[in-house]
């Protein structure tokens, strides 16, 4: 069985192309930190792993639009390895996790530095009006508070 999981924040903006002919498929390219949970001995001082990450058709799509440097996703998918010659005739081994599956692992305002979820409750509950109208009387200035407004 060949599955990933992982959750990271991308080091730089996704690098997307589109396949030549006639069904143009997105292809995005991306890395992600992954921080690593502890470390024995770590002499290189490194907290973190970065992995490459390639993305395909819809999910391509997704990262080439929503995806920025920095944010926080989970993904799932399989690792793939492979090999190429580069210009100087040397044979380059390359490992990367192809994605089947990514989200979002944190909200917008939460990436922003707001670790609420966006939603922020007022200091003081209003008090019910006179009995018997069945309306809370909402003090003036903090409907931009209310999460539905």
């Amino acid at each position: 069985m060949n599955k990933v999981i992982l959750m990271g924040r991308l080091t730089r903006d996704p690098e997307v192309r589109y396949s030549q002919g006639e069904n143009a498929t997105a292809i995005a390219r991306y890395t992600l930190a992954v921080d690593r949970r502890f470390s024995r001995n770590n002499s290189d001082g490194q907290t973190a792993d970065f992995i490459s990450c390639v993305a395909f058709g819809r999910s391509g799509e997704f990262a080439e639009k929503y995806l920025r440097k920095g944010t926080k996703i989970a993904l799932t998918g399989r690792i793939q390895t492979g090999s190429y010659v580069n210009r100087d005739g040397v044979k380059v081994y390359t490992t990367e996790v192809v994605v089947e599956d990514q989200e979002f692992a944190e909200s917008k305002n939460a990436s922003a530095g707001n670790s609420d979820g966006g939603y922020s409750m007022p200091v003081s509950r209003p008090e019910p009006s006179a009995p018997g109208d069945g309306f809370m009387n909402i003090p003036d200035g903090i409907d931009e508070e209310l999460p539905f407004n």
